[in-house]
């Protein structure tokens, strides 16, 4: 093999070595233009980027032998990805590396909004002592709204588990929703949450999603994070909100003008009259796009690059796991006359720890960590086996509910209603040949704790 990769951005080193240990072929260039590496783009089969440049149809007319591209990062809207695919280039991203990086900022940057610590610190430092005026607000029975549940979304959920929160969320795609956070309508969102956190990517429709429209839309006033794309929100429209009372706060990591040379708006006087209020207001959190920026993260992004990567080329342990489905048979679930009198005879002469439910099975999986499997009698009228009419209904532990049933689909295998989210896992039902109806299982976590 000589794959010759030409990386445009410095990356943390683990990219750079794994991909030379794995025989490509590397070379830099982190100083010439867009149009002078176009005149030379031709000699190299793969290409890693950040972000330094757009990489649009007339530099993908120059790659006439590019066969991948790599961005280290979440998303992929530097790219026309359209045309690259239309050359069967493949695309590569690791929203993977960061997200819980994301995850952790979007939190604390809700938590320091909620409890005023920014203003409270520049005020002990100016010597003031003010208790009243920074009194905050708890997380405690607030409804949380999270627009994009993909990696980032779902890291921000996971991280609420510890909060006695409500977790709502709404995307683009089909059954996303998880035992973290239940999928609503936009509608629903708008109408219950007291907290809209954005985790989407760039695109024609979230561009300037957050508006003067968008925004009295929701019957709450509310607090606002955005750790996504900073052209989805109206920073004019958000400005006159927080002046209206019906944004409370916003906690921004990206803004609307990190596009057109940000820097520099600090010192030709032109900064934009809203963003200057969005400066000067103490409910008001900025970093300059951060969230996933940490040093565990820099180091995670190039792993996950270099494992895509060379998945593209080798029969890596990446593309191995995509494909689990079933990781072991989660219960075995049976009609019968008298399941009480039943469990009490299965507990007397074969000790088995029954309650309401059945009996769960304790036992270790190949990782070393908690497992169960449940037997469990249903009352011979139960209507939890329908449509099937046999007597009994097999239950599989599962790892991506969602996936699993996003590919059922696809492959014409019969759905039985909607996947549907308990305390202890998600649930899903398909029926087989013959009828009989499978329950496929994804476990909380917190069900094995």
């Amino acid at each position: 093999m000589n794959i010759k990769v030409l990386h445009i951005d410095s990356n943390n080193p683990i990219l750079w070595n794994e991909l030379e240990k794995a025989g490509f072929e590397n070379h830099a260039d982190y100083k010439s233009s867009k149009e002078e590496i176009e005149t030379k783009i031709t000699q190299y089969n793969g290409v890693v980027i950040r972000s330094r440049f757009d990489i649009d149809k007339k530099f993908l007319d120059a790659a006439t032998n590019l066969q991948f591209i790599a961005r280290v990062g979440a998303g992929l809207e530097s790219i026309d990805c359209d045309y690259a695919e239309s050359k069967g280039i493949h695309l590569i991203a690791a929203p993977e590396g960061n997200r819980n990086a994301v995850g952790e900022q979007a939190l604390g940057m809700l938590l320091s909004l909620f409890n005023n610590l920014n203003r409270a610190d520049r005020q002990i430092r100016n010597g003031q002592w003010i208790r009243e005026g920074n009194r905050g607000h708890e997380l405690d029975g607030k409804i949380v709204g999270i627009i994009g549940y993909g990696n980032m979304g779902k890291s921000f959920a996971k991280k609420l588990r510890g909060f006695d929160v409500e977790v709502l969320c709404y995307d683009i795609k089909p059954m996303v929703g998880d035992v973290n956070a239940k999928q609503v309508s936009l509608d629903e969102l708008q109408q219950k949450a007291d907290v809209l956190s954005l985790h989407t990517p760039w695109t024609p429709e979230t561009n300037k999603m957050v508006n003067s429209v968008f925004i009295n839309g929701f019957a709450k006033p509310f607090w606002l994070i955005n750790t996504a794309r900073g052209k989805s929100v109206v920073t004019q429209d958000l400005s006159d909100a927080l002046k209206s009372g019906k944004v409370l706060g916003a906690a921004l990591d990206v803004l609307e003008y990190e596009k057109s040379s940000f820097e520099h708006l600090f010192t030709d006087g032109a900064i934009p009259e809203a963003f200057q209020y969005l400066m000067d207001s103490d409910n008001v959190l900025l970093s300059p796009h951060i969230a996933g920026w940490t040093f565990e993260s820099h180091e995670r992004l190039a792993q996950v690059i270099a494992d895509k990567i060379k998945a593209v080329y080798f029969n890596d342990s990446v593309s191995k796991e995509e494909e689990i489905r079933v990781t072991g048979v989660g219960g075995f679930f049976f009609r019968s006359e008298n399941p009480e009198a039943l469990r009490d005879w299965y507990k007397k002469h074969l000790g088995l720890n029954t309650d309401n439910y059945g009996c769960t099975f304790w036992w270790k999986d190949k990782n070393g960590d908690d497992a169960s499997t449940q037997w469990s009698p249903f009352a011979a009228d139960t209507d939890y086996f329908n449509p099937s009419q046999k007597q009994f209904m097999q239950n599989f532990r599962v790892q991506d509910l969602d996936s699993l049933i996003l590919k059922l689909k696809e492959e014409g295998v019969t759905l039985v209603g909607e996947p549907e989210t308990y305390d202890y896992g998600k649930f899903g039902w398909i029926l087989d040949p013959e009828g009989n109806k499978i329950e496929l299982w994804q476990p909380n976590d917190k069900a094995f704790l």
